[in-house]
């Protein structure tokens, strides 16, 4: 696992909103339509994620990886329940906020910790993916809920998400909020957050969006997540052993 830095926040919501942007991406403006979008994306993730358990230390161009395409499975699955399916948001919202509950608790139970850098057996790293996955389900029906369910606006999405985050991170760092339930919380909230902002950036202007395109920021999203995945490799500045302290919010996104 990588150490939690300004670099792990920044890559996550830039990855956030790439899963947002590339499903609708492929789905819609490629024509692929959402079950071939989703059988390829949970092959391409199937794969990943075994390169991932196969190799014995972080790298950070196999973990990113994985974290996009995480992202856009997760999206997917939302996708596939509410528009193939007609589930309601609020029902898949619930389900996959129950699920998750049910992963972290079972997760304690069984290793006594939800400490991202205890993840060094194959079991606690399985964990950790079934959250993430569960993380990116529920963050995706959670957004689109508050941001067209509820009349809110992908702007006022934006800035509710944003300013939750704040919030966890003043409670972490002025009144003490346990590191490892700060991380989780942020974890979760910044998947609406780049949610919210993919919707707003790819969005016809009268849907209140800025209509830039799935293409465009797909392309603008990834270059950045490129080289920062690149500088990390080059400098190792992500590398447990090279932080200072394993807190698991070092620095939670404001």
């Amino acid at each position: 696992m990588p150490e939690v830095t300004i670099f792990f926040w920044l890559i996550k919501i830039l990855a956030t909103t790439v899963g947002e942007t590339a499903a609708d991406y492929l789905n819609m403006t490629l024509g692929f339509g959402l079950t071939n979008t989703t059988i390829v994306t949970v092959s391409l993730l199937a794969i990943s994620l075994a390169a991932q358990f196969a190799v014995r230390r972080y790298l950070p161009i196999l973990y990113w990886w994985i974290v996009v395409v995480i992202s856009v499975t997760g999206t997917l699955i939302t996708d596939n329940l509410t528009d193939n399916l007609g589930v309601p948001l609020a029902v898949t919202a619930t389900v996959f906020a129950v699920a998750l509950a049910v992963v972290f608790v079972t997760w304690y139970l069984v290793e006594r910790t939800l400490s991202i850098h205890s993840i060094r057996t194959p079991r606690r790293e399985a964990f950790y993916w079934l959250a993430i996955l569960l993380t990116f389900a529920l963050g995706t029906a959670a957004g689109d809920l508050i941001a067209e369910k509820l009349d809110l606006g992908y702007s006022w999405s934006l800035v509710l998400f944003a300013a939750l985050i704040g919030v966890i991170t003043f409670s972490h760092y002025r009144l003490r909020l346990d590191a490892v339930v700060a991380f989780w919380a942020a974890y979760i909230i910044t998947r609406p957050l780049g949610a919210s902002l993919g919707d707003l950036l790819t969005q016809p202007t009268d849907s209140g969006g800025l209509a830039l395109g799935t293409a465009v920021v797909n392309l603008v999203f990834f270059a950045v997540i490129i080289a920062l995945v690149g500088y990390l490799t080059g400098t190792e500045v992500d590398r447990l052993e090279q932080g200072s302290r394993h807190s698991d919010v070092t620095s939670v996104p404001s």
